[in-house]
């Protein structure tokens, strides 16, 4: 089999429209498989959910605003990514292996990095608004 008969086969059917509905479907779905099967991204959704009306208030310009809001949804993004490598490496098998283990840490490490983004920019917006 060809590498454009594998492609095609992976991607939603027909183009212009009906494909951006398909492909939207399938992105509910995995949002919906996200929050049915990951606590860490119930929690971070939950966390989204606070931490958005906090960036809002907290902002004084739409730059700052969508800073704080952009690191939010990073955090959403970079799970989602982290949980999809986890599943990927979960069906590959589940026995114990060096690769396995650094593909989840790795991952791991990305959803941490992009917490700790999102508590520098709420800090740093903060200190600017409150402190003198």
């Amino acid at each position: 089999m060809t590498a454009n008969k594998s492609e095609s086969r992976n991607k939603p059917p027909g183009g212009g429209v009906k494909r951006i509905i398909r492909a939207g479907r399938f992105s509910m779905q995995g949002l919906q498989a996200a929050f049915c099967n990951e606590a860490a991204f119930r929690q971070e959704l939950g966390l989204f959910v606070l931490f958005v009306p906090l960036g809002i208030w907290l902002g004084e310009t739409v730059e700052q605003r969508l800073l704080l809001i952009g690191s939010c949804f990073l955090v959403l993004i970079v799970e989602l990514l982290n949980s999809a490598v986890e599943a990927v490496v979960d069906r590959i098998g589940t026995e114990q292996h060096e690769l396995s283990g650094r593909a989840k840490d790795i991952g791991s490490a990305a959803v941490f990095c992009a917490l700790v983004l999102v508590a520098i920019c709420y800090c740093a917006i903060a200190w600017k608004r409150f402190m003198p």
